[in-house]
Parts: structure tokens; C-alpha cells; sequence
């Protein structure tokens, strides 16, 4: 598969991720196995680049690929992150301190069962303490050789700046699809300027895009999808004629909507690597193409009259999620 450099002096990296914390949370029930399977496949084809956090499964999924992958960590380089906590009800916080920076990172990296991760993310931005004693800390871990890259996730422009001037940011991870465009106004411009790389994640639209998922009520109580208000009643139902159209594109340039759609974000830009998230092989398998797909000029134009903001119904997160977001 055909790699990237994620910033100016970031890590090289299939153009292609995996986003993995679908095997532990958010989208119904785990399936070890397969998730297994899943890994290793992925190495198989040529992605190099895997996504996971600390609060993903609280643990569970940096221990999976750690008991999973051990003895091939040579292949592929790994991205976690840390910041978002979350207790045993499920009570979600922000905690950026300098001193949780160095405890969540030897967490991680005994989870991981590494000695060092390749890419480190603030996961959000904690608005009590200043983003420079932050970086700050996470600089300290790459001068102890226990990280080798920084990152931040869901950061405006602003912060990527301040971040930018304590250390080197090599990627920024925001969500970033046809049907969410956000970056695009203000952080794309900047991490193009900084010389950041870019990680798109739901980059399907939290598989709406794909065009497989034609019932919301039908998720179950595993599945995060039903409380965001994109996926709720009218909304959804006017999102899923959208897709309708989408998908017959799709079929007309003889690929699947989820191809497509990568496609389209690819064409962005040479700085950009997407992580769809999938615990299926044959989803995995299904994307890996995305990347061999030709896309022009009057594909753009049509996929974007097909799906845009303007056009998508609900916003990406509840009201309470939206607020934690450092937005522009």
C-alpha cells in the first residue's frame, strides 16, 4: 500500500489506518476472534498505521493489540492516546495535567506491552490547564525515548498553534468525512501551513456512508450511534436518502459507497490518512481498495453535491460531547 510521512518529520505510514476501538466499545458487542483476525490481516495488506486509546474499552483494547501483536510491533507503528477519563458508571472528564500526562503514558505502554509508542495524542484538550504544560509533559516522554511523535485530536487552530510552538505536532485526528467538514474551515489550513499531518477518523460517518446501516433502532444498547442525533428519527431518515444517491454513484463507478468515500478523502490531500474503524475482515478487506481506486475532478463534484453538511441533518454529537470540543 502506498504510505505517507504525517507532518514535516512525523512518522511514515500506510495511507490507510485502522482505527480500532470498534473491537472494544461503541459498536456493539466485541468479537474477539475476529478482532484477532482483523489484526492480523491488516499487517497482512500492508497497513502499517493502528489507532487506539486509553479510555477505549477503559484498557481493553490497547491490552488486545498488545496480547495480539506483540511479537510483530516492528511492522506497524502505533498511535494511543490519552486525556479522556472515564469511571466505572461511565462518567466522562478531560485531565491534561502534566502529571497524568507521564502516568497515563506508562500505563499505556505496559498495556501495549512496548517499550515505546510511535505516536502520542492528547485526546482532547483539557480547558483547565493551559496547553503548553500539557505538550510540555508529552515532550518530556520524547526526550526519554518513551514516545516518539506527538499528536493532538479535536483541537482548533488556535491550540495547534500554542501545542506547535512548545514541540512539533506531527498529526492532528479529527473527525473528517463527507458528511463532516469542519477541519476544512480553520485546522486543515493550519496543519498545512505547520507542516502537521492530518488523521481523518469516521471517516464512513460512523458507517452510515457505507451503506449497510439502514436501521438505527435496530443497534442495540452496545452501540453508541443511538444517541447521537444524526442517527435519531427524522434525521436519520433524511440522512439515509442522501446515502441513497451516494450509493448509486458508487455503483455507477463500479466500487462500494464505502470505497467511494475513502476515495474522496484521499483526493484531499497527500498530507491525509484515514482511519475507517472496522472488527470485520471483510470490511477491512473491502477498504483496503479504496486506496487503488481512481478518482477525478467530476467524481469530486458529484460525491459532494450527493453528500455535504449543508445538506446532512443533526449535529455529529449530543449537546453535552459538542461543548468538550476545542473548536474554532
Amino acid at each position: 500500500m502506498k504510505t505517507i510521512r504525517l507532518g514535516t518529520n512525523g512518522p511514515e505510514v500506510s495511507v490507510l489506518g485502522l482505527g480500532c476501538m470498534g473491537m472494544s466499545q461503541a459498536y456493539g458487542a466485541a468479537d474477539l476472534a475476529e478482532s484477532e483476525r482483523t489484526l492480523h490481516r491488516a499487517l497482512d495488506v500492508g497497513i502499517t498505521f493502528l489507532d487506539t486509546a486509553n479510555v477505549y474499552g477503559r484498557g481493553h483494547n490497547e491490552e488486545l493489540i498488545g496480547r495480539v501483536l506483540r511479537k510483530r510491533r516492528h511492522e506497524f507503528v502505533l498511535a494511543t492516546k490519552f486525556g479522556i477519563v472515564a469511571d466505572a458508571s461511565g462518567i466522562r472528564g478531560v485531565d491534561g495535567r502534566p502529571e497524568s500526562v507521564r502516568a497515563r503514558c506508562e500505563e499505556s505502554l505496559q498495556r501495549l506491552q512496548t517499550d515505546v509508542i510511535d505516536l502520542y495524542y492528547l485526546h482532547r484538550r483539557d480547558p483547565t490547564v493551559p496547553i503548553e504544560d500539557t505538550v510540555g509533559a508529552m515532550a518530556a516522554l520524547v526526550h526519554e525515548g518513551k514516545v516518539r511523535h506527538l499528536g493532538l485530536s479535536e483541537v482548533s487552530a488556535k491550540t495547534l498553534r500554542r501545542a506547535h510552538a512548545v514541540h512539533p505536532i506531527a498529526a492532528v485526528q479529527s473527525e473528517y468525512s463527507l458528511w463532516t467538514r469542519d477541519p476544512e474551515a480553520h485546522v486543515l489550513p493550519a496543519c498545512r501551513e505547520l507542516g502537521v499531518g492530518f488523521v481523518p477518523f469516521s471517516p464512513l460517518g460512523r458507517a452510515i456512508l457505507t451503506g449497510k446501516l439502514t436501521d438505527a433502532t435496530a443497534l442495540g444498547k452496545a452501540d453508541m450511534r443511538p444517541g447521537m442525533p444524526r442517527f435519531q428519527g427524522t434525521n436519520f431518515a433524511h440522512n439515509l436518502t442522501l446515502v441513497e444517491n451516494f450509493a448509486a454513484i458508487a455503483a455507477e463507478k463500479g466500487c462500494t459507497p464505502s470505497q467511494l468515500a475513502l476515495a474522496w478523502l484521499l483526493a484531499q490531500g497527500d498530507d491525509i490518512a484515514p482511519i475507517p474503524g472496522t472488527k470485520r475482515v471483510r470490511y477491512l478487506e473491502e477498504n483496503v481498495h479504496a486506496a487503488d481506486l481512481t478518482f477525478d475532478a467530476q467524481d469530486q463534484q458529484r460525491v459532494e453535491a450527493a453528500i455535504n453538511p449543508t445538506l446532512v441533518a443533526g449535529e455529529r454529537y449530543a449537546e453535552q460531547a459538542m461543548r468538550s470540543i476545542d473548536r474554532d
